[in-house]
């Protein structure tokens, strides 16, 4: 079964048996089910959505099947088509609407695509609000409009260069202190919708840029997720065009790994701490990043006399730390960079545009950039997870071993050591337990995982 629902949205592989993949059936259900919701929560009689998607193959079948859902439903429709994540995110309050859609997979491969739900403010609903879309999927629950009272649909594809203008008025990009450090930057879009916006926003910040897979064709050319075993091309392509430094985002543009001019992995951990390093030198204030990020933000943090929080994973509840704390950047060690003074929601572009800054007025290479910041390195791994096996037992038991140490189970179970720590947490977005740990170098980083690893195939008999 490759159908997840979470608070992550709805998420699963195309074809197949209703019920056990993402199927039109299932897409149909769960945009009736949020549509139904958001009815209820809005209670207003004639509502808007906007709808975007990433570039991937299936994108155009299942937005059309969602955007027919909602129409019928009498739900007027604002459709940005090809599109980001963060663009869809500022569009939703810029268009007053109820609510939004984000039809993407994330860094899933091309096989999988997914609903990402959006409250009227563009963040990501929460576990409550998720738990009643489920529930209205399940028990099919619908009311659909009569003829006369069916929704409209409006077609805009002017958002992701409104996208661009909103990052290029934020109160720290000055695009000609941008210009003048003349960068040569080169982009792997991984031909989806970064492609489009990515090379735009750097050219309106007069970067020169190298593409690279930039054409949104949903063919990607390597596993979407940026990680270094993923990434070789454009290591590669950078020390070829002698670039100042190679960026890598996701299908649906809200993860921003950097590649520096050596041709090495900047560290995806490592964009959050460099953009909050810029953003704490201009505003004092606090960060939030969730509990499987590097230590890293916490000692920037620090040194700039702020205070580091860490929330569960996932972005809605690195949102909800950060509003609490009144944190002026956050984000999740993944690449994502969540700036308030935009909006909240992790977003590659506005990353982009604050790195730029941070090099132009620090100058230097990038990879010297990344030595002065503390060294932290980090292993993720994972276990595919089999039919019943019992994962909450397995947590439990890890627990029970090390309940000498510091441990937090508000999201799975994380460990800290004096000089290290793990964290083990089943994923909402697909069917593993994830296993990450850092140290103060990789050879320990990974001797720590390989440990956990053992131990948890042993406790589970695997």
């Amino acid at each position: 079964m490759t159908l997840i629902k979470s608070i992550s949205g709805i998420r699963g592989t195309i074809g197949g048996q209703p019920g056990d993949n993402l199927t039109p059936i299932d897409a149909v259900k769960f945009a009736a089910a949020y549509g139904t919701w958001l009815k209820g929560y809005s209670k207003k009689e004639k509502l808007k959505v906007v709808i975007g998607r990433d570039a991937r193959l299936s994108g155009e079948m299942i937005q059309n099947l969602v955007v027919s859902t909602l129409t019928g439903l009498g739900i007027d429709v604002i459709d940005l088509d090809l599109s980001t994540t963060p663009t869809v995110e500022i569009a939703v309050p810029m268009e007053k609407a109820d609510g939004g859609i984000i039809l993407t997979a994330s860094h899933n491969p091309k096989q999988w695509n997914a609903l990402k739900l959006l409250n009227e403010k563009g963040e990501f609903l929460d576990a409550a609000q998720g738990a009643v879309i489920l529930e209205l999927a399940e028990k099919e629950e619908f009311n659909f409009s009569e003829v006369d009272d069916l929704g409209t649909i409006v077609r805009n594809d002017a958002y992701i260069d409104i996208h661009i203008d909103e990052v290029l008025d934020l109160p720290l990009v000055d695009a000609e202190t941008i210009k003048k450090a003349k960068f040569k930057v080169v982009v792997d879009g991984v031909n989806s919708t970064g492609g489009i916006a990515i090379p735009k926003l750097l050219d309106a910040l007069g970067v020169e840029v190298v593409k690279l897979y930039c054409d949104p064709t949903g063919h990607f050319p390597h596993n979407p997720e940026p990680l270094k075993e993923h990434l070789g091309d454009i290591c590669d392509l950078v020390l070829k065009e002698k670039a100042d430094f190679g960026i890598v985002v996701d299908p649906d543009v809200d993860r921003l790994a950097f590649i520096s001019d050596d041709g090495e992995m900047f560290g995806e951990e490592y964009t959050l701490v460099a953009c909050a390093d810029y953003v704490l030198g201009k505003t004092k204030g606090n960060t939030v990043s969730n509990l499987s990020s590097s230590r890293a933000l916490r000692d920037i943090t620090q040194k700039h006399g702020g205070t580091y929080e860490a929330a569960a994973v996932g972005e809605v509840n690195v949102v909800t730390k950060m509003k609490a704390n009144n944190a002026i950047i956050g984000g999740e060690g993944n690449g994502g960079i969540i700036y308030p003074e935009s909006h909240y929601g992790r977003d590659s572009l506005v990353g982009t545009a604050l790195f730029l800054m941070h090099m132009a007025e620090k100058g230097g290479t990038v990879a010297e950039l990344r030595a002065s910041y503390p060294s932290y390195f980090m292993s993720k791994k994972k276990i595919q997870l089999t039919p019943g096996l019992d994962v909450d037992g397995i947590l439990v038991a890890m627990t029970k071993k090390y309940e000498g140490e510091e441990i937090s189970t508000i999201d799975g179970v994380k460990i800290d050591f004096a000089e290290n720590w793990v964290h083990l947490r089943k994923s909402n977005t697909e069917p593993i337990i994830r296993i990450y740990t850092e140290a103060k170098s990789q050879t320990e980083a990974d001797g720590l995982a390989d440990k956990i690893i053992a131990e948890i195939k042993e406790v589970a008999g695997i």
